[in-house]
């Protein structure tokens, strides 16, 4: 009696459009399977024409190019005797929808269209596909003469179907309708379909994996059966990395896990599985019984063929696995080190350059470098074939082996010191000691001749020569000092990518690097064009918070002991001259908040969509241990008018590794205008008048000994780094960095400084002795 199913799920490594290559990956994981002894086989979502085609899915071409793949699979010998589920996209009846096929043996038996579309986050699902909404209902599909000359079929089932086998049941869900509140599974499940399976195109963001695996556990657990999931893996041309995890459960139970990062390109998981567990498990819920009796019926398209074999006593069934889960600092050196592979081997360079400063971020990437080189010499050294053939086409030679981390990022990464008058001895033999120990092509350069040419070109035209405000210049000359600075920065990076390599006797040129976290630039603490302006961003989407933790964590694992210097070191930007030598800005004053803090202000913004009024209502009662109302107030608005000011820098945001889900990104994630009214004079005078009644409360309420309210010009919130802010209502905000890019800007009204990035905004007291900057000014200077 077959009782017993070996079942197959896998991870591809697809690229958007690459019809050649993602067929071959399909071949390659059925193959794969069938030599497991799997009797089917599941895929990503939209595996044959990758998930990320995003508007050529408005082509017909892409439509055609899909079946072309499919008629393919269907004629391959790798194909027969095993029931395939694939992706594609498939247009009936003028309508695109985001489907699975099921074949078997030159036979399609099935296209299910998915019923609830993503559109959360970075999906944009809805665009350019329909949700099938006839539940539980199949309907003919026509199909393409290019199928029918192999199938001998005209029509076949379209629709919330399931394919019913001599032994079981198959149903599919894809994707989003694990997640949504009317999932499939438990209708499936009621129906007596004993294996539901998932094709997915999910992205990382740190800490995500737990909820993917809950939700499916939770699936099993409450209804029975068995669940599998197949999600796609890498970089498949954008700014999101698809983190794997396929996985095979059953019953509640975990029995296989695929990994969540890897250099794969294909990663097949196998499970054998004893069906009466199932049947067992379901039968001891008597109220699943009940509910399953009067359960309404599927459409059903049954197939003379077994998964199982009627002679499997001996064949040994599951044994229930413990999920391990990566931390955040395995995540954040594992995923964007896989992403970085992927965009580099795909994108024909020779590898990547970095301005390398002696600061936390720059250094994070840095370290992400060299944690893809680990990878990479890991890969080889376990005969990964494409691994090895990817580095010998990047390096340029025939014959490489990457065996040791050091000698390869030396090979395909170059680092930069861009030094000034205002640079430290410090940051510099910081930045140094870092490359040594990854073993980069590290050269170091000085960027005053650059800077000096510049200003004499103005001098000559406008006769005048600006100076630093340490020299007795102007707040506006001593940004424009900055500025210069920055950009030239930019302007030498991109020279350098450009011909380090044939200066060293190999062709192609190098992708640069960027290295301006999350926070910054959701604070706006970047200027436009300078260092931060790179190709890609490995770190664009993490905390600071997180990357300092990140930073600990590689000392451990790396033995990066120069780290330990650049954890201790105050952020800065070095781009004003120094004071006796000594680091005359760091960046948690310039900017007038926390790193925390900003952590704080992002989440509440895009988690938890909160405005100013609803952020200020939410931090009294999270900050009331350090913080006055009026305090609350200052900080709140001192954000939002940084924010809104500096939102424009948005637009032009060096494409990063999504990890967090409060990014600004402006491309796909954070869709917001980036012209606003900075006063937010509505919203600010709901929080005015809120304290106001708030203070006048606590004035009637007045009990001296308990009063322990200070005023907002006395109270300052400190930093966990020991930096302090006021509130919002200090002197000066500006705002360097040191991290990995140089840059100063003006932009609305006020005006952003930084060495990689700064801003600086003026309070809404603004001190006599300076000159007042009028920040409610609605007036965009984009220097």
């Amino acid at each position: 009696m077959g009782r017993k199913v070996t079942l197959a799920t896998c991870s591809l490594n697809q690229w958007a459009m690459d019809f050649e290559g993602n067929i071959q990956r399909i071949l390659q994981s059925i193959k794969e399977a069938k030599s497991r002894g799997a009797t089917y086989r599941l895929g990503p979502e939209l595996e044959i024409s990758g998930y990320g085609c995003a508007d050529h899915f408005f082509e017909s071409d892409t439509f055609l190019h899909s079946f072309q793949v499919l008629a393919c699979l269907l004629k391959s010998p790798v194909c027969q005797d095993i029931l395939c589920d694939v992706g594609m996209p498939v247009m009936h009846k003028n309508v695109a929808y985001n489907c699975r096929v099921f074949f078997l043996n030159k036979k399609i038996l099935l296209i299910r269209p998915k019923l609830a579309l993503a559109d959360n986050g970075n999906y944009r699902e809805t665009r350019w596909f329909t949700a099938w909404t006839k539940l539980r209902r199949t309907e003919d599909y026509f199909l393409p003469r290019i199928i029918q000359e192999i199938t001998g079929q005209k029509r076949v089932p379209f629709g919330d179907g399931v394919v019913s086998t001599i032994d079981t049941c198959i149903g599919s869900e894809i994707c989003e309708e694990l997640w949504a509140p009317n999932c499939g599974h438990i209708a499936m499940g009621l129906d007596g379909v004993e294996i539901i399976t998932n094709s997915s195109g999910s992205y990382h963001e740190l800490r995500k994996a737990h909820i993917r695996v809950d939700l499916i556990k939770s699936a099993t657990a409450k209804s029975g059966g068995i669940y599998m999931l197949a999600n796609q893996k890498g970089c498949d041309g954008d700014r999101v990395y698809y983190d794997g995890c396929a996985l095979i459960a059953i019953n509640g139970a975990i029995v296989a896990q695929g990994s969540q990062f890897s250099l794969k390109d294909v990663e097949v998981l196998t499970a054998t599985l004893d069906l009466e567990d199932v049947r067992a498990y379901r039968n001891s819920l008597r109220s699943r019984c009940v509910q399953a009796a009067s359960s309404e019926a599927y459409s059903r398209i049954s197939t003379e063929f077994a998964l199982s074999s009627d002679d499997d006593v001996g064949i040994p069934s599951y044994q229930p696995i413990q999920w391990c889960f990566h931390t955040p600092e395995e995540e954040i050196s594992l995923g964007p080190a896989c992403w970085l592979w992927d965009y580099l081997r795909r994108s024909g360079q020779g590898g990547f350059f970095l301005a390398l400063s002696g600061g936390i971020d720059s250094s994070s990437t840095a370290c992400i470098v060299a944690s893809m080189c680990h990878l990479v010499c890991q890969a080889a050294k376990q005969g990964d074939f494409q691994v090895i053939q990817d580095a010998r086409k990047i390096i340029g030679d025939s014959e490489y082996v990457p065996a040791d981390p050091q000698e390869l990022a030396n090979r395909l990464f170059t680092t930069c010191y861009m030094g000034s008058e205002n640079s430290s001895a410090e940051t510099k033999d910081r930045a140094k000691k870092l490359a040594e120990q990854i073993g980069s092509y590290h050269i170091e350069i000085n960027i005053d001749i650059a800077v000096k040419a510049l200003l004499t070109i103005f001098m000559t035209v406008m006769g005048v020569m600006p100076r630093f405000r340490a020299h007795g210049g102007t707040l506006r000359e001593n940004l424009a000092m900055q500025n210069v600075q920055a950009r030239v920065r930019m302007v030498l990076a991109y020279l350098f990518a450009q011909l380090t390599l044939w200066a060293r006797g190999r062709s192609g040129g190098l992708l640069v690097l960027g290295s301006a976290n999350v926070d910054e630039s959701l604070r706006g603490y970047l200027t436009k064009y300078d260092c931060s302006s790179a190709d890609i961003n490995p770190i664009g989407g993490i905390s600071k918070t997180d990357l300092r933790t990140f930073i600990q964590y590689c000392v451990n694992k790396f033995g990066f002991t120069a780290l330990e210097r650049i954890y201790k070191a105050p952020p800065t930007a070095e781009l004003e001259p120094l004071s006796e030598g000594q680091l005359a800005q760091t960046d948690e004053v310039d900017m007038g908040m926390t790193y925390s803090e900003l952590s704080v202000y992002g989440k509440l913004r895009k988690q938890s969509g909160c405005g100013p009024y609803s952020m200020f209502c939410k931090l009294l009662h999270i900050w009331r241990e350090t913080c006055s109302p009026s305090q609350v107030a200052g900080k709140v608005k001192h954000f939002f008018r940084s924010y809104s000011i500096n939102r424009h820098k948005m637009t032009v945001l060096t494409p990063s590794y999504h990890a967090e889900s409060y990014s600004p990104d402006d491309n796909r994630f954070d869709h917001r205008q980036f012209l606003y009214n900075v006063k937010w004079s509505w919203q600010f005078r709901n929080i005015d008048e809120q304290v106001k009644r708030m203070e006048s409360q606590q004035m009637q309420d007045k009990d001296p000994t308990q009063n322990k309210i200070i005023g907002p010009d006395r109270q300052h919130h400190h930093s966990p780094t020991g930096s302090s802010s006021s509130g919002g209502e200090s002197d000066l905000h500006g705002g360097h960095r040191q991290g990995g890019g140089f840059g100063v800007l003006v932009s609305h009204g006020v005006e952003v400084t930084d060495n990689k990035r700064k801003e600086i905004n003026p309070p809404a007291s603004w001190p006599v002795s300076r000159k007042k900057t009028n920040v409610d000014q609605p007036v965009i200077m984009n220097f």
